[in-house]
């Protein structure tokens, strides 16, 4: 049994679609709620790999924001190794916490030199320039750079070293979890693998625990243990990567797998319908409207988790 070290309740997260004034304040006509996640469960063990996989819109980034403390829940309890995590502890919680954003090239301050943004966590952390720069040449050699790009400005870098730098920057602290949102998306091909083998060779070394943030199946496959389906704000189905990737119970996973290239298959199907809206969502189960098994029932309740073999999945074919 691994233990738990990030562990959420009743997840919610709801952002107003737009500004409102005083008299709309006065008059109770408040923006409509996007309800970007909503009411999600989750365990993410010790030394752990999860890929939360999706398509864009579904909730996936915000998710990994609230483990980060970087959005505060609208509702339910995030835990971190036992404890739920409150305002009060929450500078406790986020050293031990980090992330890896999407583009790297947005993240990085191209104010600053190499060093700088690689270091910039230990600076708050109060740690003598001794111990930062010992620190630093640790982290550059772990993710294979030369600490001599240590006077480098993000614009000297190639995609897949400004990668490493936010790999580098996220590690430099000894967190114990680390949620990278598409870590690879932004990168050549060739680029990608050595980035997916860069996180495989830390996460051995380090011991990290994981979110990994897709939209990439292949992505999930390589470096997961479990994967999350994640739809509308609501994960629908979660089980050991090998099982979920070979056998998914949920239409939507079908649906996502179906969209994969592989050699086996000659023509690429992806889902039927469009995305819905996060303010507007369907009653019932809300893969309903895009979904080819669609029961009345459907249309009406919403599905609670179930295990279905080694898998729990929100359907009511099960």
């Amino acid at each position: 049994m691994v233990d738990v070290l990030v562990k959420t309740q009743k997840l919610k997260k709801y952002f107003r679609a737009g500004k409102s004034g005083l008299l709309d304040k006065i008059l109770r006509q408040l923006p409509p709620l996007v309800k970007a996640v909503d009411d999600v469960n989750l365990e993410i063990g010790k030394g752990e790999v999860v890929a939360l996989v999706g398509e864009s819109g579904c909730g996936k980034t915000t998710f990994g924001r609230l483990l980060t403390t970087l959005e505060t829940p609208t509702e339910g309890e995030i835990y971190f190794d036992g404890r739920q995590v409150t305002k009060s502890d929450q500078k406790a919680v986020r050293r031990k916490v980090q992330m890896v954003f999407q583009n790297p090239y947005e993240s990085l301050d191209p104010r600053q030199s190499v060093k700088g943004i690689v270091t910039e966590p230990l600076s708050k952390m109060g740690i003598s320039k001794v111990e930062k720069d010992a620190q630093f040449e640790k982290v550059m050699s772990a993710v294979g750079l030369d600490q001599n790009f240590g006077e480098r400005r993000p614009r000297d870098l190639s995609g897949g070293q400004r990668q490493r730098v936010a790999v580098a920057r996220s590690i430099v602290s000894n967190p114990e979890f680390i949620a990278l949102d598409e870590p690879t998306s932004a990168l050549d091909a060739s680029v990608q693998s050595q980035v997916l083998n860069l996180l495989v060779g830390l996460r051995e070394e380090y011991n990290f625990s994981y979110l990994v943030i897709t939209h990439n199946i292949a992505v999930a496959r390589y470096i997961s243990d479990r994967v999350a389906t994640m739809y509308a704000g609501q994960i629908v189905e979660l089980g050991p990567t090998g099982e979920v990737l070979k056998d998914p119970k949920h239409p939507y996973t079908q649906a996502l797998l179906k969209s994969v290239p592989s050699l086996d298959t000659k023509k690429i199907e992806p889902p039927h319908g469009e995305v819905p809206s996060l303010i507007n969502l369907p009653s019932g189960c809300r893969f309903h409207t895009r979904c080819p098994f669609v029961m009345e029932k459907c249309k009406t309740e919403d599905p609670s988790m179930r295990r279905v073999g080694n898998v729990d999945v929100a359907c009511w074919l099960f």
